[in-house]
């Protein structure tokens, strides 16, 4: 690779690596914003700002989508809003800092069950890159004093477990192959909008959107607007830029840093310590994500080849956090 080419290629990692530090420190954002009362109008809150401008910018590919399409992309909706809903109240119940840590398995859930569903092997570079990020993990929540697992923790695996079935149900369904990606993404974030309407309704399900709007401070709607411009719309719109200049999997790879910006997040601002062996995890991590990045070969063919094992790619704009996080992110 010629020195060029190695700098337009940082130049396109680095936005993606900036979507992966706004993902990582989005769990402390919905913690500071949101409470076991209000999960679900902070979520409708939250997409009624990203879906006017989603709607608005692919309006005419919008319109192009077939009735099959449609039908496909409020299928992936469903499990988009459970994706929203496990991370959401997930965050409430734990620490940001296990809530980013948690969920990243995720990267190493979604080729694993791809690979069994297809009766493949996995290249032992990435087999090994995804144990030693695993380790890194394991090291993490335990130097931040992970000892058994709480209600938040187990909230945090399922949504790990749903953004796996996410990806393997938008990577499978024939139905919504060679959609529009951002089409699809308004389709399923509307669906998954009108999910949370519709249980806002249902008795004692907490607050009111309008009621918890009523009661945020400058504070809160600070967080809450960070959520939607930045983990949501500029992560999306990053992908879907990034994801045509490389590879699938060279952009989940970066997304893959994600938690370790979450224990950076955690450190600083909600004052966490994790310890040295939270700082070998770490390690750990970067480590395994860069052994992993020089392992995907950026060529076309290679590209193609291990796209199922892609958290984000083309077809999953979300990454998600459900990337969008899919759409799916806290």
């Amino acid at each position: 690779m010629t020195v060029t080419a190695a700098r337009r290629a940082w130049l396109t990692d680095l936005p993606v690596l900036l979507v992966a530090v706004v993902w990582g420190s989005s769990y402390l954002a919905a913690k500071g914003v949101t409470t076991s009362q209000t999960v679900l109008a902070v979520l409708v809150l939250r997409f009624a700002v990203v879906l006017p401008v989603l709607v608005a910018t692919g309006w005419r590919k919008l319109r192009a989508l077939s009735g099959a399409q449609i039908r496909g992309a409020g299928v992936l909706g469903l499990i988009l809003a459970a994706i929203f809903l496990l991370e959401t109240y997930g965050v409430v119940h734990t620490s940001a800092t296990n809530a980013g840590l948690i969920i990243s398995l995720t990267m190493i859930f979604t080729p694993l069950a791809e690979s069994r569903l297809r009766g493949t092997r996995l290249p032992r570079s990435f087999v090994a890159a995804a144990g030693l990020s695993v380790a890194g993990v394991l090291l993490l929540t335990q130097g931040a004093g992970f000892s058994e697992p709480s209600l938040g923790d187990l909230l945090m695996l399922g949504a790990a477990v749903a953004r796996t079935v996410h990806v393997l149900a938008m990577s499978r369904m024939r139905s919504v192959q060679g959609a529009d990606a951002m089409s699809l993404t308004t389709v399923q974030l509307g669906g998954s909008v009108l999910v949370f309407a519709l249980l806002c309704a249902a008795p004692g399900m907490g607050a009111t959107p309008w009621a918890a709007a009523a009661d945020f401070g400058p504070a809160d709607w600070a967080w809450l607007l960070y959520l939607s411009v930045f983990c949501t719309l500029f992560a999306f719109f990053v992908q879907m830029w990034a994801v045509r200049r490389t590879s699938p999997s060279r952009v989940s790879l970066l997304l893959g840093t994600e938690p370790v910006w979450a224990a950076v997040a955690g450190i600083a601002l909600a004052g966490d310590r994790p310890g040295w062996l939270g700082l070998v995890g770490v390690v750990l991590i970067l480590a395994g994500t860069a052994w992993g990045r020089t392992a995907a070969d950026p060529g076309p063919g290679a590209a193609q080849q291990r796209r199922p094992a892609a958290v984000a790619s083309e077809e999953e704009p979300d990454g998600t956090h459900p990337g969008l996080e899919p759409a799916g992110r806290s």
